[in-house]
């Protein structure tokens, strides 16, 4: 199979040759013939399977021909990219320029980090592509320097990193500002649960393409619940966990954003170096706590399911549910932030009396057994119910 076979123009195919590319991956040989066909797609692939030129190839295809939008000419772009880091989006775009090179591009990367002065400066100019964050498009938009008006083609990258990093306000007020006839490309590592229903509010007629995960190691995360008789002997086992000396950093998870603030303040009194993280949060601010976390300046980060997929600290060896998951896809989220590159983690779940059937979903969703835990000294007052 060759790049030839997928309806690129000679152009690209050229220029593919001479950047070495010899045969499209997966993810490549199923969504680029279907994203030059026009319609929408929902492709579910993993990070490192080439879905960047999977987008990127049928939008400088796109390109070639002259404008669709109802608008005509003008000076907004005929293809939006939206990415989750300021990292990606400028990776997107030098990929862009690889690809698309011999033609004559106009680009402009919008995200966090870059004077707004050379980014108006230019969104000022006609241009083809412009690759953003959610957050640093949606000062723009409300500031009504740039228009989206002329969009053909809106691309959602890594779609579940979006919404797990609190971009769905962001996300929406884009959307609306886009030609409701145009096509959408959306790419997630899953696309289940809040991806599936951005989806579907997004898209029309969608094919969906899932591209089979590589089998990657499974982690070594020790797995435990705690059974607590109330908020203060949460309060008083969570003290004693993140306290061992094995600890070097831990994540803890609240349901509430509420619950993250308070709770936070009292490990703060308690002598903690801690943050919080939720989405109420500008997205500065959450840069700032991540970056603080992955110095080393943080312990400990209280979370609520904002950052299940965001964060990856190799340092976070404790992972504590301070209130169970709701979902057991949420648990598998949740502790998957401990136990990274290679190294071992604990994921401790503390549950109400009457909560052990959440315990037998989350066992029976993952394979794994969850060891009922007890700390002396901090034994329940009564015994769980049985399973």
């Amino acid at each position: 199979m060759s790049f030839s076979t997928l309806g690129l123009d000679p152009s690209l195919l050229a220029t593919l040759t001479t950047l070495g590319y010899s045969a499209p991956t997966p993810v490549q040989h199923s969504a680029i013939p279907a994203a030059i066909a026009g319609g929408d797609l929902l492709v579910s692939s993993q990070t490192g399977s080439g879905k960047t030129a999977a987008f990127i190839l049928p939008a400088l295809q796109r390109l070639h021909s002259p404008t669709t939008g109802s608008a005509g000419q003008g000076m907004g772009p005929r293809i939006l990219v939206l990415t989750p880091t300021r990292e990606l989006a400028l990776q997107v775009q030098k990929f862009t320029h690889s690809y698309g090179k011999g033609q004559r591009l106009r680009t402009a990367s919008v995200v966090g980090g870059m004077p707004y002065g050379l980014q108006l400066k230019l969104l000022s100019k006609p241009v083809d592509i412009v690759i953003a964050t959610p957050g640093r498009l949606k000062d723009h938009l409300d500031r009504r320097t740039v228009n989206l008006s002329r969009v053909e083609l809106l691309v959602l990258d890594e779609a579940d990193r979006m919404l797990d990093m609190g971009f769905q306000e962001e996300i929406d007020a884009i959307i609306a500002r886009i030609p409701k006839e145009r096509q959408t490309l959306l790419f997630s590592a899953t696309l289940e649960g809040i991806v599936g229903r951005l989806a579907q509010r997004v898209t029309k007629n969608a094919q969906r393409i899932a591209i089979a995960r590589v089998a990657e190691t499974r982690p070594d995360i020790t797995q435990h619940a705690l059974v607590a008789d109330n908020d203060v002997h949460k309060g008083r086992m969570l003290d004693v966990l993140l306290r061992e000396s094995e600890v070097e950093q831990s994540l803890v998870f609240t349901a509430t954003k509420r619950a993250a603030e308070s709770l936070s303040g009292e490990l703060l009194g308690k002598g903690f170096g801690v943050g919080a993280l939720h989405g109420d949060m500008r997205q500065r601010e959450r840069s700032q706590m991540l970056q603080r976390l992955r110095d080393g300046k943080l312990k400990v980060l209280v979370a609520t399911d904002v950052a299940a997929r965001g964060i990856d600290v190799p340092g976070i060896n404790l992972v504590v549910n301070y209130d169970a998951p709701r979902q057991a896809e949420d648990y598998v989220h949740r502790i998957g932030r401990t136990g990274r590159a290679g190294r071992a983690g604990v994921a401790v779940t503390f549950i109400g009396h009457t909560d052990r059937h959440l315990v037998r979903q989350i066992e029976r969703f993952t394979g794994n057994v969850l060891s009922m835990m007890v700390i002396p000294g901090l034994e329940p007052r009564k015994r769980a119910s049985a399973r």
